[in-house]
C-alpha cells in the first residue's frame, strides 16, 4: 500500500476532533471512517496511521470524555474552599464553561451507552466517581454521610436532567439561577461576596 502524503493523512487530533463533532451532532452510528475522510477531505487510509480501527477511535472518544468531564468535575470537587457554598460555586463553573465540562459530549455518551453494554459500565463507573467526589466535598464541610450522599445525588441528577432534557435558557437566566441552586444544594444562602466572585468569572 502506498503511504499517503502527511497532508493527506492529517493528524490524530484532526481525526479525533472530526469524530467528536460527528458524535455530538449525529450520534455514534454516524462515526465511520469513510464519512470522516470525506468530511476532512483526506485519504481514508490516512486514518490508519493514527488508529488501529474504528474501535480504537471509539476508545479515544471515550477517553476524551472521561478526562474532560469526569476528571475535571472530580478535580473541581477536590478544590479547597472555605465554605460549602464556595465549593459548590467551583462545581457550578463546570456547568457554565464548556472547556471544563462538555454537556453535548456527556449527552452523546449517554445516548451511545444505551446500545453499548461496555460503555454503559464505564458510564456507571464515571457517575459513581462523580457522586463520590461530591459526597466527599459535602462531608468535608460538616454534613453527615447520609446528608452528603443525598445532596451529591441531587446535584448530579439535576445536571443530568439539564443535559438529557437539553434545557434551553439564556446565559443571563442560567447565571441568575445558580446562586439559588447553590442555596438549595447547601441548605444555606451563599454570602454576597461568594456570589460576586462567581459572577465575575462568567460575565
Amino acid at each position: 500500500m502506498t503511504s499517503p502524503h502527511p497532508r493527506q493523512r492529517g493528524s490524530r487530533e484532526l481525526w479525533l476532533d472530526a469524530a467528536y463533532n460527528t458524535l455530538v451532532t449525529d450520534g455514534i452510528e454516524a462515526v465511520k471512517v469513510m464519512g470522516l475522510a470525506k468530511r476532512l477531505n483526506l485519504s481514508r487510509t490516512g486514518f490508519y496511521w493514527f488508529f488501529a480501527d474504528l474501535s480504537d477511535l471509539h476508545l479515544a472518544l471515550i477517553d476524551r470524555w472521561e478526562s474532560r468531564n469526569t476528571g475535571t468535575l472530580v478535580a473541581r470537587c477536590d478544590r479547597p474552599a472555605p465554605t460549602i457554598c464556595e465549593a459548590l460555586f467551583n462545581v457550578m463553573d463546570c456547568w457554565l464553561d464548556p472547556s471544563l465540562f462538555d454537556a453535548r459530549l456527556d449527552l452523546a455518551i449517554r445516548n451511545w451507552a444505551r446500545v453499548d453494554g461496555a460503555l454503559q459500565a464505564r458510564l456507571d463507573d464515571a457517575d459513581a466517581r462523580r457522586i463520590a467526589a461530591l459526597t466527599r466535598m459535602f462531608a468535608r464541610h460538616g454534613f453527615t454521610p447520609e446528608q452528603a450522599q443525598v445532596r451529591s445525588l441531587t446535584v448530579i441528577y439535576t445536571q443530568i436532567g439539564y443535559i438529557s432534557m437539553q434545557v434551553e435558557e439564556s446565559r443571563p437566566e442560567r447565571l441568575a439561577r445558580v446562586q439559588h441552586y447553590v442555596e438549595m444544594f447547601a441548605g444555606m444562602a451563599p454570602a454576597p461576596e461568594d456570589v460576586r466572585r462567581f459572577m465575575a468569572r462568567h460575565l
